[in-house]
């Protein structure tokens, strides 16, 4: 891919699970939505990964409005994995990334992300999995709410960065999310005598949880779980702020009334299970890449990498993006996206490219009836 980034548009849907084969996958480069407004990203792996040239952000944006980010996964990043932080050009407000996996960073600056923007903007943080950065997973400041979401096998330099010592307020909901230790190991370059570098190997000392904040960080924190003790076992407790966590953030009786509801969360175990099951790029299939990231998870302790180079089977055994299986375009065709055999079944013009967007008897778009039937082909029948 080139250095450039691939730029995201306005007004548009992006349905990765429409894909033949496995599915897409950006190895080498990255992508940028800042900017935009009105667009929904699903079922997409970007991953940048040590050959790209200088350090840069794997995805994210720095302004727009109304972006959902869904089932994606971001890799490899060489400054941030994921990041929505604001450049205070114009606002960045309404932005959602769900269901999604922000994992392995890239020494030496391995980080999941920034999730920063105004105490008028807002972002939500819903039912992702965060895994083998070292640090920011994620660093946050302004609006913001993080729900339901795994953070696993972090370093020594922050889980959840309360990132209110500055100025500006913060006001947050952080609730049932479930945080779990791993080996902590990791992939380093280090300068030696001669001037040379040498990337060594050995274990980093954990951060806490939670650190940072202070009273400008206001905080509905609730039901979230620490799973400390790398057996191989989901068997944590509750977080204890005196004992697990530093900072000083003002916690809050109630969520903030500028967070929306969110219908379908649920406690911190059952968070976990639907990640196991669901997270990331998932259809048409998992890739070789977060099959590798999951079964991380799924030893709860026992395994997990923070890497320097995902081409050195040392520290990563697939070494790059793995396999990805090809596949034959489904026959269309009007050539408007939607196969010839659900067109047939749902009693549409196969010879109309028009009828993708024309709307259904359930209130959406035909070819959005036909992305639904991938994920939920049981109610497609």
């Amino acid at each position: 891919m080139s250095p450039e980034p691939i730029k995201l548009q306005s007004n548009q849907t992006i349905l990765g699970q429409t894909a033949p084969g496995g599915g897409v996958v950006l190895y080498g480069g990255r992508i940028s939505a800042t900017g935009i407004n009105n667009t929904i990203v699903r079922y997409l792996r970007v991953r940048m990964g040590s050959e790209y040239p200088g350090n840069a952000d794997t995805g994210g944006m720095a302004n727009g409005s109304d972006v959902i980010f869904d089932h994606c996964s971001f890799t490899w990043g060489k400054d941030e994995n994921f990041s929505l932080s604001t450049d205070n050009k114009a606002p960045l407000k309404n932005i959602t990334i769900q269901n999604s996996i922000i994992g392995q960073g890239l020494q030496n600056h391995s980080c999941g992300g920034l999730m920063q923007t105004g105490i008028e903007e807002g972002i939500t943080i819903y039912r992702n999995l965060y895994i083998d950065n070292h640090t920011r997973n994620p660093k946050v400041k302004g609006l913001n709410q993080f729900v339901n979401n795994v953070v696993y096998n972090w370093g020594g330099g922050t889980a959840y960065d309360m990132g209110g010592n500055s100025k500006g307020p913060s006001e947050t909901t952080i609730e049932n999310n479930y945080f779990i230790l791993g080996p902590a190991e990791t992939y380093r370059d280090f300068r030696g005598d001669d001037g040379t570098l040498v990337t060594k190997n050995y274990y980093l000392t954990p951060a806490k949880p939670f650190s940072g904040g202070n009273t400008l960080f206001r905080t509905y924190w609730q039901g979230n779980y620490y799973d400390e003790n790398k057996d191989g076992t989901l068997n944590g407790r509750p977080i204890d702020w005196e004992k697990d966590c530093s900072g000083s953030p003002l916690f809050l009786d109630a969520p903030s009334e500028l967070h929306p509801k969110i219908v379908g969360q649920s406690q911190a175990e059952k968070a976990y299970e639907w990640i196991v099951k669901n997270v990331g790029a998932s259809l048409p299939e998992r890739d070789q890449v977060d099959t590798y990231l999951i079964d991380e998870l799924l030893s709860l302790g026992t395994k997990g990498v923070i890497i320097k180079d995902e081409t050195d089977p040392a520290q990563f055994s697939l070494a790059g993006p793995g396999i990805v299986k090809s596949g034959i375009k489904s026959l269309d065709t009007d050539g408007d996206g939607i196969p010839d055999e659900f067109e047939d079944k749902w009693g549409l013009d196969k010879n109309d490219p028009t009828d993708a967007i024309k709307i259904g008897s359930n209130g959406y778009t035909n070819i959005e009836n036909y992305s639904f039937s991938l994920e939920f082909p049981e109610k497609y029948k």
